[in-house]
């Protein structure tokens, strides 16, 4: 079974961009393209936001729960402009509203004694992932 399928508790950080389990096909498919683009890689884009969103339906569908931080410029970065924003925006407000999401945003205003640099997501306390602008990092307990 997949692991998005077999967690049941999701505890998701993101400093950047919106939680890839959150995205819209619109915010998806303008943060992959303007990444391939910059990295003049092949453009797989379509397919990989087909896979993205094929994951996301774990939000909606089976017995999970998620906890989800993000920094307050995640939602203010504009990714694919003014009317993928505002989709991405309004979903996440739907989101907000179902009984196995909590959406916490850390805002600018906030004292810091150390900055988190890079997303990671918990997976049921068994898996991490540390997401790195080249690369992910997996880290599984005994």
């Amino acid at each position: 079974m997949p692991l998005f399928e077999r967690t049941r508790v999701f505890r998701i950080y993101c400093s950047n961009v919106v939680p890839g389990l959150l995205q819209t096909d619109g915010y998806a498919s303008a943060l992959l393209g303007s990444i391939a683009a910059f990295r003049e890689t092949p453009d797989d884009v379509s397919e990989a936001v087909a896979a993205r969103m094929e994951r996301s339906r774990v939000i909606r569908e089976g017995n999970h729960r998620f906890a989800l931080l993000v920094e307050e410029a995640v939602l203010r970065h504009r990714v694919g402009g003014s009317e993928v924003m505002a989709g991405q925006l309004g979903y996440l407000l739907s989101i907000m509203a179902l009984p196995s999401v909590s959406l916490g945003v850390i805002p600018f205003s906030a004292d810091r004694r150390m900055w988190m640099l890079e997303t990671f997501s918990v997976y049921d306390e068994v898996q991490t992932q540390v997401e790195l602008l080249t690369a992910q990092v997996n880290v599984t307990a005994p």
